[in-house]
This record gives structure tokens, C-alpha cells and sequence, in this order.
């Protein structure tokens, strides 16, 4: 039987007692966990495993297979790494279930296709504990055109362009699978999206909380011959512009819905003023149909203000509760050996 103790203190009250433990525990080196998603990666997941085994030896390399049909875990479990599965299919259901599963203090997330640079999570690494971020992404930098194709480059701009615009522009690579993640940022994540979109979902969840952010530049080449890539340039890129929209409504109701009131007012005022000229010319309004969609539209307008404002209310709520849920675990604090 628990204690009066533990049933009746909130996650707030224990949130104090967990930092103190914390605090105690920084003596010891960071527990790293490098998070390696895969479908159909045999011939590229044993290079992976064993970059990132080289480049950090101190880390556990967790593979999680996504259905593979080929011998993907089999490469995976020989190469050394800690190989679990996820049924649902899609690339966000992956992440979820690793960020919920594993335990650790830094969570190196990155593509099992080999196309990112190992040697450069070390001073990810560094980078995240020393200035005590809790997001590095790493920047993509290739001269290869078969690694990084056009349309995802034109792609990947206009979309990292819309929510810099939207979110701010501490961001350079939206797209980018290489990331660093704090331990704070993992167990506060929602994970919500289902496939390629979580990319952007990384992003939104950091710029809307202002968390510490950092990026380093990466070396980004081809994929290992007999590998093959997933992605789908127009239709990926639909549902990573779909998310942007979902976000931004969801993220930023008062705008969102606020230029849907401006447009609906202009088209009612567009087709408002010559029936108002002809009723004030004759005194007849014989375009009725005209006037009473003029005032739908105006309806509407202010419907949609409406709705934007109590939403904007509800958004600012549960940004609070997001914030307190990150800060309720401790920050990154370790001695890190010198360089």
C-alpha cells in the first residue's frame, strides 16, 4: 500500500523532489539513446548501427523495424543494435512509440538510409548539454543531386518558409531527420502525427514552446547502392503542407480564422455594393437574392471572428499546460569531459 505521501502529492508538488534527485545525479555521464526508424533497410541499417557505435560508444543504438518485408532487423540485431518492432505503419507512429518506450537524456534521433554523417552527433551532442538546448537539427549540406533531389530542396525551403513565417524563423531545415533532443523535449512531445509530417511537428512543438534551438551543419550524401527511398515528392509534400494548415489552425486560430472573417466580409461587401447603389437610386432592392447572400457572407464573417477569438482563449490554455509539462522535467545538466 502507497503511502498518504505518494497519492496525495500532484505532479507539481513532486516535480521539486524529481529536480533535487536530478540534481544529485549529474555527476554521471548523460544516457544516450540513438533512435534509428526503419522500413526496408537492410542493406543500409548495419552502416548505421555501426557509425553511431563508432562515433558514440557509449550510446545504445535502438532500431525500431516498421513492417519490414526484407531482413532489416536481422542486419539490425547482427550489426549490434537493440531491435523492436511498431505495427502501425508511418514514420510518426515510430517516433511515438520509441520517445514513449526508451529512457534516456539525450535522444539522438536520426534515418536509417545512411545519407547523415555519425561524426558529427558527438558535437550535436555537445552542443545540446553545454547550452542547455533542447533541440539541435541537423542542417543538411550535400553538392550530391541524387541525395538531395530538387523538387524535395524547392520543396523543403517552401515549406520551412511558411512556418518561419508563421512560427518564427529560428529554423532553417524543417525537413531535416537528423535531430538532438533533450530528455524534457522527448517526454513532452505529443507525437501526434502519423507519418513524414512529425518532421514538421518537431519544429512547431519547439518554436511554440520558445525552447532553446540550435543547429549544426551536416554532411548529407546518397543513399549506399541497392537502398531505395520512400519518399514521394508531391505526395509526401501535400501532407507536410496539410499538417502546416492543421497546425496553424489548431496552433493559431485568431489569424487562421480571422483571414477566413476578412475574406468572407470583402466578398460581402463586393456584392452588397450595387444593391445598395440601385436601392439608393430607386428605393428597390431587385436583386434580392444578391442581398440576402450578401448577408449570409457577412454573417458568416463575423461567425468566423467569433469563433477565432474563443478558440485563440482555448489555444492560450493549452499552451500553458504544455509549458508546465515540459518544465515539470528537470533540465539537462551534466559535466560534460573536457574537449
Amino acid at each position: 500500500m502507497r503511502s498518504a505521501e505518494g497519492w496525495g502529492m500532484t505532479r507539481i508538488e513532486q516535480a521539486p523532489r524529481e529536480a533535487e534527485a536530478w540534481a544529485e545525479d549529474t555527476a554521471r555521464a548523460p544516457r544516450i539513446a540513438v533512435l534509428v526508424p526503419c522500413y526496408n533497410e537492410e542493406v543500409a541499417i548495419p552502416r548505421v548501427v555501426s557509425a553511431f557505435r563508432s562515433a558514440l560508444p557509449e550510446a545504445t543504438v535502438y532500431v525500431y523495424d516498421n513492417n519490414s518485408r526484407d531482413r532489416t532487423q536481422e542486419a539490425a540485431r547482427a550489426a549490434g543494435a537493440v531491435v523492436r518492432r511498431e505495427t502501425q505503419q508511418g514514420k510518426g507512429h515510430v517516433v511515438r512509440r520509441m520517445l514513449a518506450d526508451i529512457e534516456a537524456d539525450v535522444y539522438v534521433l536520426v534515418d536509417g538510409d545512411d545519407t547523415y554523417d555519425a561524426a558529427d552527433a558527438p558535437e550535436m551532442i555537445r552542443m545540446l548539454l553545454e547550452e542547455r538546448l533542447d533541440m539541435v537539427t541537423g542542417v543538411r549540406v550535400t553538392d550530391a543531386a541524387a541525395a538531395y533531389r530538387p523538387g524535395h530542396r524547392l520543396g523543403n525551403r517552401l515549406l520551412t518558409g511558411v512556418v518561419r513565417m508563421v512560427f518564427g524563423d529560428r529554423i532553417t531545415d524543417m525537413l531535416s531527420g537528423y535531430r538532438v533532443f533533450s530528455r524534457r523535449f522527448a517526454k513532452s512531445f505529443p507525437a501526434l502525427a502519423a507519418g513524414f509530417e512529425t518532421e514538421t511537428e518537431f519544429t512547431v512543438h519547439a518554436l511554440e514552446l520558445r525552447m532553446p534551438v540550435g543547429e549544426l551543419k551536416t554532411r548529407y550524401r546518397e543513399r549506399p547502392p541497392g537502398s531505395h527511398s520512400k519518399l514521394n515528392t508531391y505526395r509526401d509534400g501535400f501532407r507536410i503542407l496539410n499538417a502546416i494548415g492543421l497546425l496553424v489552425r489548431r496552433e493559431r486560430p485568431l489569424p487562421f480564422f480571422g483571414a477566413a472573417a476578412l475574406a468572407l466580409a470583402l466578398a460581402s461587401i463586393g456584392l452588397a455594393i450595387p444593391v445598395i447603389q440601385t436601392w439608393l437610386a430607386t428605393g428597390l432592392v431587385p436583386r434580392l437574392p444578391t442581398a440576402v447572400l450578401s448577408t449570409g457572407l457577412m454573417l458568416l464573417a463575423f461567425l468566423s471572428i467569433a469563433c477565432g477569438l474563443i478558440l485563440d482563449t482555448v489555444t492560450r490554455g493549452r499552451l500553458e499546460t504544455k509549458r508546465m509539462a515540459y518544465l515539470a522535467v528537470p533540465a539537462p545538466d551534466f559535466r560534460l569531459p573536457p574537449r
